[in-house]
């Protein structure tokens, strides 16, 4: 239950109820600390990003919300379907064929935020719906230390809430970075936008087999963005389109000069563009755009990525859309916002427990949610790449630092005998994205299976070594495209897959000299033996 009495003051307050606020107030209410969470609307609310990666699982188990979620009734998630090239056929990356209990869900996202919005006060989090933070408050002359804000309700009703730490989930507005910190940064290579709609009486994706539901993912046929098909539990299915904002601007541009006096609309735009990716035309059949013809049948937004150059500062942490924001081919937003929100709570129970000074603390949360967001960047440019077949320049968007963080595990490989400390470089750059972008390789477990009975099992095991393309193209015979693409695909997987596992993740990822301690009532950092 959520209250309307707003506290004077806290020992941490969360601005924000979405996933990252409410996965940090659920974590840090359950150690036993004094937390209040102020969101700014009434719950549920409409969102999008429907489609999870598995990794929310195991951060779920964490705060015992998992079963919540599975028992709510979401459409299941297998595994994904993804056409990156109209010549070839889809790969599919199965979630469930080793371990049943490892897929994800599409989800409606107003129900499963609510549900998690829930939990947090369930944890003992003091949560207020409908009061929006309109100022904070700094100890000192500069914007160093925030320690109170300024919140206002829907009724008009106004008032301060002091506190000793500040978790800042605010979404998009991002109340820290963009108000006071003033340090985002736009992706100028992912500067895209969006628009999608719901339809009815659609057809799924391999019905009757174990990857019925599985999403479709496909780049549209002019190389100019992708389109995204994800079935949904209440019997709609989300259908959208990304492409680039520039390009998108000039079709619609062209669209309306030769449609006249006649019109072209919000609606024909995305349903064009839809007709680009024939694949997605075969699954929705006879379906119908619900709410067809109307002004709110198709929704749109700027879909711009951004980071910051840190997330956080003396008392404060920043997490989830609040500091970064990637384009959503990967289904990285929530992943990246479970991230956020865990290493906001952890960071600041070790300040707070005193295992660390707030100063490491910080630098902590900053160097992983930077590291985590770069991790997923590079798969998404690397796919972006082969879309659109051009050089994509990224190192003057993001921390350097967090390039070198966030693929430790490859920069040997990719360097072959050059010296692993130093700073990464365009070339090498490119080399990672061509690597990670074979996350998406056209196979399936079918082809695996075929390509196991004639290679050594050592090439397809996951703990192997790491390969890079140019040993596979020696070690597999060049008829054998089956080969390559499944040793391909399972390389690039082997540095990736490290990510959906936050408690391996976070407890051996070591910065600063530190790794997580993830442990309910012994949440914090420790010195890395």
């Amino acid at each position: 239950m959520t209250i309307q009495t707003i506290p004077s003051s806290t020992q941490i307050l969360v601005i924000g109820g979405g996933p990252a606020g409410s996965y940090a107030a659920a974590a840090l209410a359950r150690d036993g600390f004094r937390v209040v969470l102020l969101e700014a609307t009434k719950f549920p609310r409409y969102h999008i990003g429907e489609s999870l990666l598995p990794s929310v699982r195991p951060f779920l188990r964490f705060i015992d919300a998992e079963d919540m979620v599975l028992n709510h009734g979401f459409t299941a998630k297998p595994g994904a379907a993804v056409k990156l090239n109209q010549y070839k056929r889809e790969g599919y990356t199965d979630f469930i064929s080793l371990d049943p209990t490892n897929g994800a869900w599409n989800v409606i996202r107003s129900e499963f935020d609510d549900l998690l919005l829930r939990h947090a006060s369930k944890c003992g989090a003091t949560v207020v719906e409908e009061v929006r933070v309109t100022e904070m408050h700094f100890k000192g002359s500069g914007a160093d230390r925030p320690v109170a804000a300024s919140w206002r309700t829907n009724s008009g009703a106004e008032g301060r809430l002091d506190f000793e730490y500040l978790v800042d989930a605010s979404g998009r507005n991002g109340i820290m970075s963009t108000k006071y910190l003033k340090n985002r940064q736009f992706n100028k290579s992912l500067n895209n936008t969006a628009c999608w709609g719901y339809w009815e009486g659609t057809r799924s994706y391999m019905p009757g087999t174990a990857r019925e539901n599985a999403i479709w993912i496909e780049a549209l046929d002019d190389e100019s963005g992708w389109a995204w098909f994800i079935p949904l539990h209440d019997g709609s299915t989300s259908v959208g389109v990304v492409m680039d904002q520039g390009i998108s601007v000039c079709k619609k541009k062209s669209a309306r000069e030769a449609a006249g006096a006649s019109g072209f609309g919000l609606q024909d735009h995305y349903l064009e563009e839809i007709g680009r990716a024939p694949g997605v035309m075969k699954l929705l059949g006879e379906g119908r755009l619900r709410n067809g013809g109307r002004p709110d049948a198709v929704k749109a937004t700027s879909d711009f990525s951004y980071s910051a150059s840190s997330y956080g500062g003396d008392h404060f942490r920043i997490a989830g859309d609040a500091g970064a924001f990637i384009d959503p081919f990967f289904s990285s937003g929530v992943h990246l916002a479970f991230t956020g929100g865990l290493s906001a709570a952890l960071t600041i129970a070790a300040s707070i427990r005193g295992s660390v000074s707030e100063e490491k603390a910080t630098l902590w949360h900053s160097a992983k949610v930077g590291a985590s967001y770069t991790r997923f960047l590079l798969v998404v440019l690397g796919t972006y790449k082969q879309m659109r077949n051009q050089s994509l320049p990224v190192m003057s968007d993001v921390d350097e630092d967090n390039f070198d963080r966030a693929f430790d595990l490859i920069r040997p490989v990719i360097q072959g005998t050059a010296d692993v400390g130093k700073a990464l470089t365009e070339d090498e750059l490119q080399k990672t994205m061509d690597f990670c972008r074979h996350l998406f390789a056209p196979t399936d477990p079918e082809m695996y299976q075929a390509v196991g009975t004639r290679l050594d099992p050592n090439l397809l095991s996951p703990a192997g070594p790491l390969m890079t393309e140019a040993e596979v193209d020696r070690l597999v015979d060049n008829t054998d495209e089956e080969a390559k693409f499944v040793l391909y695909e399972i390389n690039a997987r082997k540095p990736i897959h490290r990510m959906y596992n936050p408690t391996d993740d976070f407890e051996t990822e070591v910065h600063f000299g530190f790794k997580a301690v993830l442990q309910c009532g012994r949440l914090g950092l420790v010195a890395a033996g």
